[in-house]
């Protein structure tokens, strides 16, 4: 089955071409078949993959995401109302259903978020967080399977 994705990834490789037109086009497209806002501006590691195909996911164009990234549907990546700086995401992170992670925070490698969270400050490697705004709860045990510990 499609996943948005797919359709990130070409509009990604057409826009490192220069290519103007098509790469909106594109965008367009992720909206309308998933609702989503996926902007090939955005540096999104190999590996990483969108729940549910990536439906009702909104990223903001200068969110920084690593590789092995799992995103579920209805998750919001960007910056804060009045705050300059936006998320910088690493690597083998989990992030559950309805997620937020807002303004200048950086998310370590190895990381599960918790659903419907509110990360609103930095959360260090291997962390896993949960709650509104989002705090610390465990570490997990072993750094490789982070989705696998909750």
């Amino acid at each position: 089955m499609l996943n948005a994705i797919w359709f990130y990834r070409i509009a990604r490789f057409l826009w490192l071409l220069r290519i103007p037109l098509l790469p909106r086009l594109i965008k367009l497209l992720i909206f309308l078949i998933y609702n989503s806002t996926i902007p090939y501006e955005a540096p999104i590691g190999r590996g990483t993959m969108f729940g549910d195909g990536g439906i009702a996911v909104a990223i903001h164009r200068r969110t920084v995401i690593g590789r092995d990234v799992m995103i579920s549907p209805h998750v919001l990546i960007g910056g804060r109302s009045g705050l300059p700086g936006f998320p910088v995401i690493g690597d083998n992170v989990f992030i559950a259903s309805g997620a937020k992670i807002l303004g200048n925070v950086t998310i370590g490698n190895n990381v599960t978020i918790g659903a419907n969270a509110v990360v609103l400050k930095d959360v260090p490697d291997n962390a896993i967080v949960v709650g509104i705004p989002a705090k610390i709860i465990k570490y997990h045990t072993s750094p490789k399977t982070p989705f696998m510990d909750f």
